[in-house]
């Protein structure tokens, strides 16, 4: 989305998710309180029928508002105006932006302002445009009826673009995200292991929905609109692998995951990957790692969305005070996967 095509539904999901890249395109006005605040501020999150937007500080103050003291929406350093300058150039583009185009914009070298920029968002001014480009890829394809046409209005300059640009990453081809996975096909099995009955399921991909004590109809709600199957020889290898990664938790980093989600939910599952086996993070800790140590509410919205057990470990996030914390299939479950993977000794 544009930032001229925010609508107050959409500003009230980034002010929700806190989500700080939005700074400086808009302020959160308050009036049962008198305030205006960043989208991130870190205050807890007032009632719906209280808010009205603001374009700008300005705006908000003329509508009798004082600025918030915790998050400061009326203050700004020249870095940040830069980021925000460079944020609001990337979401209007309708194309790829060199990094020496935002350099001269901001009036920084462009490896300076790859540097602030990444410290500020958590992604690189090029991930940052990837992002972009899947979210309205995504958006479009439950728009239009066909897909080129969606990967061209996502902006795109071509459909090989878009699978080239998708080939590896966590994130379901084109088709896949549209309409709850119709006309794709979908291979599942349960199978038995020593931590239950596990139900996998894999496209031509690969896995797409791993978890315990589920079955088909569990499988249907996720995918309402695919065919789904009982897997046959061609994936038997494939569920072979996904059971012994979690007979052995903290092997498969080779097994294909085929996951749809935001871009946000797609960098928290990223980010989830990259917690060595044996250790444990908390929301703040994966929050802060992120770039936004203010999004822990956000990052247990992304952890609690993620289909795929094990293979994106969401076992290893914790609570801030060292404590297991929740798990969707049972704190029985998450300990044993801990233990494990903590060897012998733990």
């Amino acid at each position: 989305m544009t930032t001229h095509s925010l609508t107050d539904a959409d500003r009230w999901e980034i002010a929700l998710a806190k989500d700080r890249t939005f700074d400086g395109v808009f302020v959160t006005g308050v009036h049962s309180t008198g305030i205006y605040c960043r989208p991130s501020c870190p205050a807890r999150a007032p009632r719906r029928e209280n808010v009205r937007f603001y374009a700008t500080p300005a705006d908000a103050e003329a509508a009798g508002l004082r600025a918030c003291k915790r998050c400061a929406p009326d203050q700004q350093s020249r870095e940040e105006a830069a980021v925000l300058r460079s944020l609001a150039i990337l979401r209007d583009a309708a194309g790829p932006v060199p990094l020496e185009h935002l350099g001269t914009a901001t009036g920084y070298s462009p490896t300076h302002l790859q540097r602030i920029f990444t410290r500020a968002v958590g992604l690189s001014p090029a991930a940052y445009a990837r992002a972009l480009r899947e979210e309205r890829a995504r958006a479009a394809l439950t728009e239009e009826e066909r897909v080129t046409d969606a990967i061209y209005e996502a902006g795109y300059s071509a459909p090989s673009r878009f699978y080239e640009g998708m080939e590896g990453r966590l994130g379901m081809s084109a088709s896949d995200w549209r309409d709850g996975g119709r006309g794709r096909t979908i291979h599942y099995s349960v199978v038995d292991t020593s931590l239950g009955a596990m139900l996998v399921a894999a496209t031509d991909k690969g896995v797409c929905c791993l978890s315990f004590d589920e079955a088909r109809s569990d499988l249907e709600r996720r995918f309402p609109n695919a065919e789904l199957t009982e897997g046959g020889e061609d994936f038997r290898a494939l569920f072979k692998q996904v059971t012994q990664a979690v007979e052995q938790p903290g092997t498969g980093q080779d097994i294909p995951l085929d996951v749809k989600g935001t871009a946000f939910q797609q960098r928290v599952w990223q980010e989830l990957r990259r917690i060595p086996a044996g250790e444990t993070r908390s929301y703040g800790d994966l929050a802060a790692a992120l770039g936004n140590p203010n999004a822990s509410r956000a990052v247990g919205g992304a952890n609690g969305a993620n289909n795929i057990a094990v293979l994106i470990p969401c076992h290893r996030v914790i609570a801030h005070n060292g404590t297991l914390g929740g798990y969707a299939y049972g704190l029985a479950i998450k300990e044993e996967l801990l233990k494990r993977e903590r060897g012998p000794s733990s």
